[in-house]
């Protein structure tokens, strides 16, 4: 027997670092900009603020300064829809900033951060009782003191409890080079359920050259999405592969888009989307993103 009520709604958690962001108002150098906007930037909760514009209940995890910084990231995920109740702040260890120079890339100043210091205990702590999936990144693993071992227990306990994981390889080269990323991010890939890479790192990272050479690379997840900037992205589901091309947009900064992408996908394939409809939704909030300096639009000016 069926009951009449509505379905839950699905419960996507995203755990990882966020720092306080920087950047100018407009889209001009920084060395020469006069105006700037302070934002929250980071892999995994610019994922969750994304997914929660999609639909689902969207929770961010992770560890903050107990600093002004902390307090404005924390605000800022509220305002988008983002739960955060469970992240811990730390009084013995900064808010991570990161500054944006449009066209030129992105300056990180996160050593010896509060989220660098998630260890063991805090994915022990983590509740999953109603988490649908949970979404990791592997920045986290490049972090330096006891992050990576975090990470690590994390996908553990959540494979133990059986709770599906999202993986985004995100490979940062200013954290370690393609040598040292490389093994260690397959290995990564290979534990979870739904992967999402971009075919530029790939091929950095391991050779790769076109979308099925990734998926040939790395069998092992059920769900693996292949993103190639402007032209599109290809999703392997099992033995089906799904095209689905980007829009057409003026770019104003790329760094983000590959989050809102994530973000929207993953709201839609929680829904019960089909994988064309998710890569679609991915595309739609990925070009939102990329006309703004920021890594979430600000819809009602998106400029």
């Amino acid at each position: 027997m069926t009951t009449g009520g509505p379905r839950p709604v699905p419960v996507l958690l995203a755990v990882g670092e966020t720092m306080a962001m920087v950047g100018p108002a407009v889209a001009e150098p920084l060395r020469t900009a006069e105006l700037f906007r302070m934002d929250a930037g980071g892999a995994e909760s610019n994922v969750a603020a994304h997914a929660a514009a999609g639909g689902v209940t969207a929770r961010w995890f992770s560890r903050l300064g107990a600093d002004p910084l902390g307090d404005r990231i924390i605000d800022r995920l509220i305002a988008r829809g983002v739960e955060v109740s469970a992240v811990v702040r730390d009084p013995r260890h900064p808010t991570g900033l990161y500054v944006k120079d449009p066209g030129s890339g992105v300056h990180y100043y996160r050593r010896g951060s509060a989220a660098s210091h998630l260890d063991v205990a805090d994915a022990e702590a983590v509740a999953l009782d109603d988490v649908a999936l949970l979404h990791v990144s592997g920045i986290t693993a490049a972090l330096t003191g006891s992050a990576p071992a975090f990470l690590d227990a994390l996908i553990e306990r959540a494979r133990g409890a059986g709770v599906p994981v999202s993986f985004d390889v995100n490979h940062r080269a200013a954290l370690w080079d393609a040598a040292t990323a490389a093994r260690p991010l397959a290995a990564l890939a290979a534990r979870a359920d739904l992967v999402f890479v971009g075919r530029d790192e790939a091929e950095t990272l391991w050779a790769t050259g076109t979308a099925d050479e990734v998926r040939a690379h790395l069998p092992e997840p059920g769900l693996l999405v292949v993103k190639d900037g402007d032209v599109g992205a290809t999703a392997y589901d099992a033995a089906v592969s799904t095209f689905v091309p980007s829009h057409r947009v003026d770019v104003v900064e790329p760094v983000g888009a590959g989050d809102a992408f994530a973000g929207g996908f993953l709201a839609a394939h929680l829904r019960g989307a089909d994988v064309a409809a998710a890569l679609a939704a991915g595309h739609a909030r990925a070009a939102l993103t990329l006309t703004t300096t920021g890594d979430y639009p600000d819809e009602r000016n998106p400029a």
